[in-house]
């Protein structure tokens, strides 16, 4: 026979037990289910939103955490496809299988994500020197790297430009990559090229830019910096701090600009 003592701590502990009636959703607060929720909200709204980039800006009222994992496993499920760090891609079927982003959109994301320069022949294309397009796709970034299923796989990437070219145009810095190549993807003539190498650094303010960030390019950057500065007239002082940032005993290849009136003051080599 139980004695009165044991009835009453049982009685007790049985009821500090929920009941059923009570307990009834509790999962839905827990972490796990607060989880699964999130999950099917942000599933509901990229089902919702077709084909198209996501990333985790565009889910700004659920928390950062919650989105990262809602992401990540609906990559393992197959809904979307990681292409970088916080971007994935909604892809939508075709006859040919899953599609793929648009490339022009990911190079745009990409720009955005970190700062990308022209380089090469669309620096020149875009200051005028030749009418071409690249085959393969160029470009310059002062990052150490840039996304492959961003910028696509046939980019060339020139990377660890300086800094300092953030605060510059894209045809300043268009420039600063033509003048490091001294010339070589213009299609004009060498005086053509030296004329407008010569206006364009004319231009309201230009030189003044490039002469504030110099002292980050390469000394041949800065010898034909030096010989087009002097030509168009700039002030003396500032060029004899370029001058003086120079080996004297280096002699530089100025390629097409070998024709500057100064290039010789300015440790040009002797073009043959």
């Amino acid at each position: 026979m139980m004695t009165p003592m044991m009835s009453s701590f049982f009685s007790k502990k049985l009821d500090n037990l929920p009941s059923k009636r009570h307990s009834h959703g509790m999962g839905q607060n827990t972490p796990f289910g607060r989880s699964r929720e999130f999950t099917g909200i942000i599933r509901r709204r990229i089902e919702r939103g077709g084909e198209r980039l996501w990333r985790f800006e565009d889910f700004r009222d659920v928390p950062p955490a919650a989105v990262a994992q809602a992401l990540s496993r609906l990559n393992r499920q197959g809904m979307l496809q990681r292409l970088s760090k916080g971007v994935y891609y909604r892809p939508r079927q075709t006859t040919f299988g899953k599609s793929l982003p648009n490339p022009a959109i990911m190079q745009k994301l990409a720009s955005r994500r970190k700062t990308v320069f022209p380089s090469g022949v669309a620096a020149a294309n875009l200051l005028g020197f030749t009418t071409q397009t690249a085959g393969r796709r160029e470009v310059a970034t002062s990052a150490l790297s840039l996304p492959r299923k961003l910028i696509g796989t046939d980019t060339v990437i020139h990377t660890r430009r300086p800094e300092a070219w953030t605060s510059l145009s894209d045809q300043d810095t268009a420039l600063l990559d033509f003048l490091r190549r001294a010339g070589s993807t213009s299609e004009l003539s060498d005086e053509e090229t030296l004329r407008k190498t010569l206006a364009l650094s004319s231009e309201k303010g230009r030189f003044e830019r490039l002469l504030k960030v110099a002292n980050t390019e390469p000394p041949r950057v800065r010898a034909i910096l030096g010989a087009i500065g002097e030509q168009i007239g700039k002030n003396p002082s500032a060029l004899r701090r370029l001058r003086e940032s120079l080996n004297p005993f280096s002699r530089f290849d100025f390629g097409t600009l070998h024709g500057l009136r100064h290039a010789k003051g300015w440790q040009a080599r002797d073009h043959r």
